[in-house]
């Protein structure tokens, strides 16, 4: 259990600790952000809009810090769109970001753009096109984000493997056309 984790009110002085081996190379972690490689993943999401991604060298598991030669590793940016509390009182969390095809460690997920002094509590990360009733889990996250999470909030997520934009964007869906208005202009 970290500091910040016992003492939340620490956040907003001490960025909470990540795991240097599972993000991409370079990552540190600020108050409200989380750099990779020299580039503010919040000024990525300022300049690309959300859902974003960041793509540099993995690092070697177990060197803390040291870049791989062959490895990728993503760093993803999501939006919070949605949050459900169910009867038994568990946040369930929609984000704009399509995580059924690729496998993020859900374990480094942090709040970037504000340091939340609020304790951790547990959320279920649910597929934003399931059923409302019986809404599809991806994960239950078991105290890994503040409790006073809300819609609009950023989170920060890394991810093995180089990732493209289309993995995780529903926006990039590519769209069918219309065959019989490209018949008609024959």
């Amino acid at each position: 259990m970290t500091l910040t984790r016992l003492l939340p009110s620490l956040r907003s002085s001490i960025p909470d600790p990540l795991n240097a081996d599972l993000w991409p190379e370079y990552t540190s972690a600020t108050t409200t952000d989380v750099v990779v490689a020299g580039v503010s993943l919040l000024r990525l999401v300022d300049i690309c809009q959300s859902p974003c991604i960041h793509t540099a060298a993995a690092v070697v598991p177990g060197t803390h810090g040291r870049p791989s030669t062959l490895e990728r590793a993503t760093a993803i940016v999501t939006t919070i769109t949605e949050i459900a509390v169910t009867a038994t009182g568990t946040l369930c969390i929609s984000v704009d970001a399509r995580f059924d095809t690729v496998r993020p460690l859900l374990s480094e997920l942090r709040l970037i753009g504000r340091a939340s002094v609020a304790h951790t509590t547990s959320a279920a990360l649910v597929l934003a096109d399931s059923n409302r009733d019986a809404p599809a889990v991806l994960e239950v996250l078991t105290g890994g984000l503040p409790a006073d999470i809300r819609v609009g909030d950023l989170l920060a997520v890394p991810c093995r493997g180089e990732l493209a934009l289309r993995h995780i964007s529903r926006s990039h869906a590519v769209p069918e056309q219309n065959t019989e208005l490209a018949t008609a202009a024959v």
